[in-house]
């Protein structure tokens, strides 16, 4: 079966599954779900726990031997295994898959790891898991939801965010889940009222966003045009090149120009579904609006980093910025693409 974090703890009131395997690229959130399964398994009982960590040299065998070696007081115990990146390989695949199957009479076994890739998920350990276990997804907190999700969080800390204030703090954390929690927890021992206005946020919460390349194409589709251009300005603060950039807008373009000439079907091939949904709705804010000169100001952004353009050609950043703005539905000189 398989679940997501927000379901662990109806999930384990319903009982406790001998096999769990806890996967996402949120740290906080697969910490926190493993956290659950272990105090569930120490109210039953587990009080040992076997810890193995994975690398390229692991040996998979002594997983193997300790599920089947006896406590030297008969304890039940928890297996638990980190893989820093979710391919075991051949032989740790099959000790996986068997031991989601039969991880042994006084056993818990807990395998937590980063997000897989496609094959991932048809392989056969994951298999095992999905049909014998609890597998449990931590799934990003989109932008869209982080302001209700940080509301709810501060409810645990007895804190309550007046409006506009939460969205404050989504905008200072976005994609840093755990900066967001540490946020929280910070602003409930600060407020004593229990109550966080917007100048409070405001003036004790540091900008601890993490973007990455893919965001700014996205939010440039969804036609935001402050969220697109805070995320260009936070990459660029973070050292990534302009290459990258326009790697990832130039992707978002091609996918709207062929939506909109019609070479592109339903389910676009290999776009996600939300992705899907965002070139749907770029092409209908953008109908009828010529977009050749985005792909003009995307080639001068290649031609500026490489020097070809000459020292009068400008600068790529600036270029960029113009670019992501126009995507986004921002009304601009036509200059400032051109120029």
């Amino acid at each position: 079966m398989r679940i997501n974090t927000d379901q662990v703890a109806r999930t384990l009131e319903r009982g406790l599954a001998p096999a769990w395997l806890i996967f996402g690229d949120e740290p906080l959130l697969t910490g926190e779900a493993a956290d659950a399964v272990r105090a569930r398994a120490r109210a039953e009982g587990f009080a040992g726990r076997d810890y193995f960590v994975t690398d390229r040299s692991f040996d998979w065998s002594e997983v193997s031997a300790a599920s089947r070696s006896l406590s030297l007081f008969a304890e039940r115990r928890i297996l638990e295994i980190r893989m820093p990146t979710p391919r075991p390989g051949k032989d740790g695949g099959a000790v996986l898959a068997a031991l989601a199957a039969d991880p042994g009479p006084d056993n818990l076994l807990l395998v937590v790891t980063t997000r897989p890739e496609k094959d991932g998920w048809a392989s056969a350990w994951f298999k095992s898991f999905e049909k014998h276990g609890i597998v449990v997804e931590a799934k990003p907190v989109e932008i869209g939801r982080l302001p209700h999700w940080i509301a709810e969080r501060a409810v645990r800390f007895g804190l309550e965010f007046e409006p506009g204030a939460a969205e404050l703090l989504a905008e200072r954390v976005e994609g840093n889940l755990l900066a967001a929690h540490q946020e929280i927890e910070k602003l409930a021992l600060l407020q004593a009222g229990g109550h966080a206005d917007f100048e409070a946020v405001q003036s004790a919460v540091a900008n601890s966003a993490r973007y990455d390349v893919a965001q700014v194409g996205e939010a440039a589709l969804a036609g935001d045009v402050a969220r697109a251009l805070r995320i260009l300005d936070g990459l660029r603060a973070e050292g990534v090149e302009p290459p990258l950039v326009l790697w990832a807008l130039s992707r978002e373009m091609r996918a709207l120009a062929d939506l909109r000439n019609g070479v592109a079907k339903k389910g676009y091939g290999q776009l996600a579904e939300r992705r899907e949904a965002l070139v749907q709705c770029a092409a209908e804010r953008t109908a009828g609006q010529p977009i050749g000169p985005w792909f003009a100001a995307a080639a001068r952004v290649d031609r500026q980093f490489k020097g070809q353009d000459g020292p009068a050609g400008g600068d790529a950043w600036t270029t960029l910025i113009g670019l992501v703005a126009a995507m986004a539905g921002a009304q601009l000189p036509a200059a400032t693409l051109s120029g």
